[in-house]
Formats: structure tokens, sequence, C-alpha cells
């Protein structure tokens, strides 16, 4: 378990890290252009925060504790990116279909961004966590 929570909080760590640098460069230079007004002025920080905090418990289940199981950071990359495009293309996909303007180069960044992010995540998450329960 002790185990577990280290991957969940180092996992969390990167993720929380890397997905700030992203939004704070890209919000204004993509997100904002392609989604206009539908886009809020300030994030609404509780429904962000259980995002997160659920996601990071879907790498973690899914990618980062088999790879601990194989010993290897490629199950952690391959099991990351494959969550991240499943999640954030369900996301982007959804709101292609359902919405009157959703732009599809949208959906194809922000595709490959969460399969990135969360693969790196996962990657990350693995080695480091391998690396503290060694020593």
């Amino acid at each position: 378990m002790k185990t577990y929570l280290s991957a969940y909080g180092v996992t969390a760590t990167v993720f929380l890290a890397i997905d700030a640098v992203w939004l704070s460069t890209m919000t204004g230079a993509f997100y904002r252009p392609m989604l206009g007004s539908h886009l809020a002025d300030q994030p609404r920080l509780v429904p962000a925060a259980f995002f997160y905090l659920l996601y990071i418990v879907g790498v973690v289940y899914f990618a980062v504790a088999p790879a601990l199981q194989s010993e290897q950071w490629s199950t952690g990359l391959v099991n990351g990116a494959l969550l991240g495009l499943i999640a954030y293309a369900t996301y982007d996909l959804t709101n292609q279909a359902t919405l009157r303007e959703w732009p599809t180069a949208l959906s194809v960044v922000d595709m490959a961004w969460g399969t990135f992010l969360t693969g790196m995540s996962a990657t990350i998450g693995y080695v480091v966590t391998a690396w503290l329960t060694r020593n």
C-alpha cells in the first residue's frame, strides 16, 4: 500500500507540474482562440481538483502499478499513453459530437496532449517510485 501511495504522490506531482506549464502557456495561445466565450475566465477549481484526484488514481492503477509489477518503464509509457488517448478522446470527441462548435484541430491537439502527458507522467511516476522503494 505504501508503494502505491508513493506512486500516487509522485505521479500527481509530475502530472500537475507538466499540465500547469501546458495550460499556462496554451490557454491564451490556443484554447481561448478556439473556444472563445465558451471558455471560463478562470477555471473552476473544485471540479478541476476532482478530475485530477480521480484521473491520477486511474493513471496509477492502469499504468504505474503494472509497470511496477513488470519492472518495465515501457509498460508505464504504453499503458499511460493509451489511457491518456482514450480519456482525452472521450472528452474531445463527445464534445465534437454534441456541441455546435468544437474545432477538429482542438480535438487533435488535446488528444495528443493527453496521450503525451499521461504517458510521460506514468513513466516518470514509475521510475521515481521504483527508485524510492529500492532505497
